[in-house]
């Protein structure tokens, strides 16, 4: 049943690129053009989707199995029972930090940051939602003598990898560094997942999966939620604030 669940969703996650052909004359060189770039473009998307589908892929076989049972013992012998170390609540949300002070700063990104937003919600609801979906179906239970059976997959991984993944696609081009740094504090979430004993190795490869996918899927129909009402203004930014007990936003106006 859960791998039925899995191949579902990723049948929904991967939709197929159609490219149109009209019965309008269009010169060779022009036809070549086109048709290069349709062959680009899929090549592009199907790049895009290897990663996060590998992950999933392998998170789904190794669910369960004996060998990340025996991994997970064997962390939490390195680390001690009595490990724990909260950091992992915090470290999903970084990336988005870095994010919106890098535009403050008047870092150049590939989306306005009111469009940066808007992706970084949708994808949001696209990847948490999924994860919640296959938490309530799936039921396996967390590591050790926990009785919650919401293991599968890591909604603090799920949610690392979402916000890594579009700090990822926004200053890729223009700041490499920047752009990677959102996935240090992705894995770095995964791993003290498994460190603090909530989830195996398998919760943490399929959530990091359907983050990425996720995001990768808002931006390649971004085209579709082009509406952006702030594009004309200069000089206005905007930022979340997260904290124990409350959420907000901040807006910040240069004159």
């Amino acid at each position: 049943m859960k791998i039925l669940l899995i191949l579902a969703l990723l049948c929904i996650y991967t939709p197929a690129v159609n490219a149109q052909l009209t019965d309008i004359y269009l010169p060779d060189s022009h036809f070549n053009t086109i048709k290069q770039r349709e062959i680009t473009s899929g090549k592009k998307l199907i790049t895009n989707r290897i990663i996060p589908i590998a992950l999933i892929t392998t998170g789904v076989l190794l669910s369960t199995s004996s060998l990340e049972k025996s991994l997970q013992k064997d962390v939490r012998n390195i680390v001690g029972d009595d490990f724990y170390f909260g950091m992992d609540d915090y470290t999903r949300y970084a990336p988005i930090v870095e994010m919106y002070v890098a535009d403050i700063l008047g870092a150049k990104s590939r989306s306005h940051w009111f469009d940066q937003t808007k992706i970084l919600m949708l994808s949001s609801i696209l990847s948490n939602g999924t994860s919640s979906l296959l938490k309530k179906e799936i039921h396996k239970y967390r590591p050790g003598t926990s009785t919650h059976p919401n293991s599968f997959p890591s909604g603090h991984t799920t949610t690392a990898f979402t916000t890594a993944t579009v700090l990822y696609e926004e200053f890729k081009h223009t700041n490499p560094l920047l752009a990677y740094s959102g996935y240090i504090f992705a894995v770095t979430t995964g791993g003290l997942r498994m460190l603090n004993n909530m989830h195996y190795l398998s919760d943490v490869l399929v959530g990091a999966g359907i983050g990425i996918l996720s995001v990768k899927l808002v931006y390649h129909f971004q085209h579709l939620i082009s509406w952006n009402p702030f594009k004309k203004l200069n000089g206005v930014a905007f930022a979340p604030h997260f904290s124990e007990k409350s959420a907000g936003v901040y807006l910040s106006k240069t004159f």
